[in-house]
């Protein structure tokens, strides 16, 4: 666990226990990790949960790079989706529904940008 205060965001020692098996483990070989799974996960959420930039991540987390590092590699191999969707099911049987939604819902509007719209509404006139 890291020596610093908590934030907000950081995950109770609950949320971790149900994502840390879906989080990718340290690789075998190499150079040890120097930063924890969930000190990583902690960073990344912190930059969500603010909205600050990733350079300005706070010093007592893990540099900058390392978290956008991890960040964009777990985007790549699905790791993100992987926790959203077990946590979805979850959410969704805790409430006595299916795993899995047997249906969707999508709406579309059309906006209209002009009187003519088209290509006469885009070209300026000549002259």
């Amino acid at each position: 666990m890291s020596h610093r205060a908590d934030y907000p965001s950081d995950l109770t020692d609950e949320e971790w226990q149900i994502i840390e098996s879906l989080v990718p483990p340290v690789e075998s070989g190499g150079r040890p990790a120097e930063h924890g799974r969930r000190e990583i996960v902690n960073a990344i959420f912190y930059v969500l949960r603010t909205g600050c930039q990733w350079r300005f991540l706070p010093h007592d987390l893990p540099s900058w790079k390392t978290v956008y590092t991890y960040f964009r590699n777990w985007r790549l191999d699905g790791t993100w989706h992987r926790i959203h969707d077990s946590l979805r099911r979850q959410v969704r049987q805790a409430a006595g529904r299916h795993r899995q939604p047997s249906a969707a819902i999508l709406d579309s509007q059309t906006v209209k940008t002009s009187e003519k719209g088209g290509r006469v509404a885009t070209m300026r006139g000549s002259r």
